[in-house]
């Protein structure tokens, strides 16, 4: 159990300079009641899912140094960490939070990383082609046990292939924007849903929140946002979808809101299929 309580008491108790935690995890801290800046710097391993500006910025406030790291169970872990380059330090905190939000560069005992096309040739570096995340190196995976043509489909073109769609900078750093599965196509145009989760935790009510796609008659899909709002805020879904309207295209905003609990493994992740199989299910009983 991630108890936020008790890692605050561990945090100014014993000393502690180092520790791992997803964003969810992150999340239950920087908003807990014990949370202050801290007076050391205490750097923390941040993975598991893509953490939002907001959450960074949150986090430098209170001391925490992020190191923002992705990577997969098939690469033994971190694969790209989102290096701090010395003429960010210069820039102001919100355009450091969202520099640091990127899944960043390939770690010194990896090969490379790319963000390619179905032809396997390299994206345009322009931060706005998208394509997959791929790899290669000794930390990645010879292939799943027994299993020949999963490792066949997986190592297409003599690279892993995550799954993950993103885009390349200029500078060589990957952001994820979606992985494959969880891309929203409404009406013919793709939606990321990592971009309107971030749009949506912006909003200083918002402790977290998922957004998956939602079967509509009109679009084929739309998005549809679940929130957890944090204790003693209140908020109502007009207000919230009015929120993204001033931050996103209109056919990004969701369609829909749900205020709940989001489910979770039990080392915090989000798990989005839950309630997208919920939503789609919900669907077929209507029809039948």
């Amino acid at each position: 159990k991630v108890d936020a309580d008790l890692i605050w008491e561990l945090l100014e108790r014993e000393g502690v300079t180092h520790y791992c935690g997803a964003p969810t995890v992150q999340i239950g801290l920087v908003n807990h009641p014990r949370a202050r800046r801290l007076e050391r710097t205490v750097t923390a391993a941040v993975a598991g899912a893509p953490p939002s500006p907001t959450l960074l910025a949150q986090m430098r406030a209170l001391n925490l140094r992020p190191i923002h790291v992705y990577g997969l169970t098939e690469t033994y872990g971190p694969h790209t960490v989102c290096a701090w380059r010395p003429e960010w330090d210069e820039l102001g905190e919100e355009e450091q939070a969202r520099l640091l939000a990127r899944q960043g560069v390939a770690y010194v005992t990896a090969q490379d990383v790319r963000v390619v096309d179905e032809q396997l040739a390299d994206v345009t570096a322009d931060a706005e082609t998208m394509g997959e995340v791929v790899m290669r190196g000794n930390n990645v995976m010879k292939g799943y046990f027994d299993d020949p043509d999963a490792t066949a489909t997986a190592f297409e073109g003599g690279w892993f292939h995550s799954g993950d769609l993103g885009v390349i900078h200029p500078d060589g750093y990957v952001e994820l924007r979606d992985r494959a599965k969880d891309v929203i196509i409404s009406g013919g145009e793709n939606i990321s849903t990592i971009e309107v989760e971030q749009a949506i935790v912006a909003h200083t009510a918002v402790l977290e929140c998922a957004v998956v796609a939602v079967p509509d008659d009109t679009w084929g899909e739309r998005p549809k946002a679940f929130v957890t709002l944090k204790e003693g805020r209140v908020l109502t879904a007009d207000e919230l979808i009015e929120f993204c309207r001033q931050r996103l295209a209109r056919f990004k905003c969701p369609a829909a809101v749900e205020f709940c609990e989001l489910p979770k493994t039990s080392t915090g992740k989000i798990q989005k299929y839950v309630l997208r199989e919920r939503e789609w299910a919900g669907r077929e009983r209507r029809i039948n």
